[in-house]
C-alpha cells in the first residue's frame, strides 16, 4: 500500500472499529504453490490489547494456504468510492478514490475442533444478534448435533497481528467547504450515491 502519512490510521482502537464493522475480508498467502486468495468473515478477540483475529476456512483451504506455516495478510475494506472533481467547484482538480482499509499480517494458529466450534458459534451470534429473532446454533439439540458434525468440514484459526498497515483517505487534504460539497454530492441520488462514504468522511473530519 502506498506510503502516505497524511492518511495513516494508527490508533489501534480505530483499526479495531474498522474491522468490527467490516468483518468480511480477503486473506492472501504466498504458499509453496504460489499466491492463494480466499474470502471469509473475521472476528476480533476482545480480551486482549493486541489485534487478534479469529475465523475459519472450509477444507481444503487450510492446505492451499498452508495455514500455520507462514505469514498471511488479511485485508479489510471500509467505505470507499469515487470522488469527482466536478464536486469541488474549484478551478483545477482531478478525480480520486476515497477509501478506508486495513492490511493485517500474521501467522495463523490452527484451532482444535472444540475451539473452532466456539468460533463458529461466535460468528453466528455476531451476525444474528441484530435480527429481531436471532438464530442460535444451539437453539435445538438437533441443530447442535448438526453443527458438531459439519464443524469437521472447516478449520478454525487464531491470528495475532504482528504488523498492520491501515489507511483512511477521506479528502482530508481539501478545504472544509469542498468537503461539504463532496459529502452533499455523495448523498444525492445517482450513480455515485454513497451514504456510507459520506458518513465516514464526516466522521474523519470530526476527528
Amino acid at each position: 500500500m502506498r506510503s502516505n502519512s497524511d492518511y495513516a490510521l494508527t490508533d489501534p482502537d480505530e483499526i479495531k472499529a474498522l474491522i468490527r464493522t467490516n468483518p468480511w475480508a480477503t486473506m492472501i498467502s504466498h504458499s509453496s504453490q504460489g499466491l492463494v486468495v480466499s474470502h471469509y468473515p473475521f472476528l476480533l478477540e476482545d480480551d486482549t490489547d493486541d489485534i487478534v483475529l479469529v475465523s475459519h476456512v472450509g477444507r481444503p483451504d487450510e492446505r492451499l494456504h498452508e495455514l500455520g506455516d507462514h505469514e498471511v495478510v488479511v485485508v479489510f475494506y471500509g467505505p470507499s468510492g469515487y470522488v469527482s472533481p466536478g464536486w469541488y467547484d474549484l478551478p483545477t482538480g482531478v478525480p480520486t478514490w476515497n477509501f478506508a482499509t486495513v492490511h493485517a499480517y500474521g501467522t495463523p494458529e490452527l484451532l482444535s475442533d472444540a475451539d473452532n466450534l466456539g468460533v463458529l458459534e461466535r460468528l453466528v451470534d455476531w451476525f444474528e444478534d441484530p435480527l429481531p429473532h436471532p438464530f442460535r446454533m444451539r437453539s435445538t439439540l438437533e441443530n447442535e448435533q448438526y453443527a458438531e458434525r459439519i464443524v469437521h468440514g472447516t478449520v478454525g484459526f487464531r491470528m495475532t497481528v504482528d504488523r498492520v498497515e491501515a489507511k483512511n483517505k477521506m479528502s482530508q487534504d481539501k478545504p472544509p467547504v469542498v468537503i461539504d460539497r463532496i459529502v452533499e454530492s455523495l448523498r444525492q441520488p445517482g450513480p455515485y450515491f454513497n451514504a456510507a462514504l459520506a458518513d465516514r468522511i464526516n466522521e474523519s473530519r470530526a476527528n
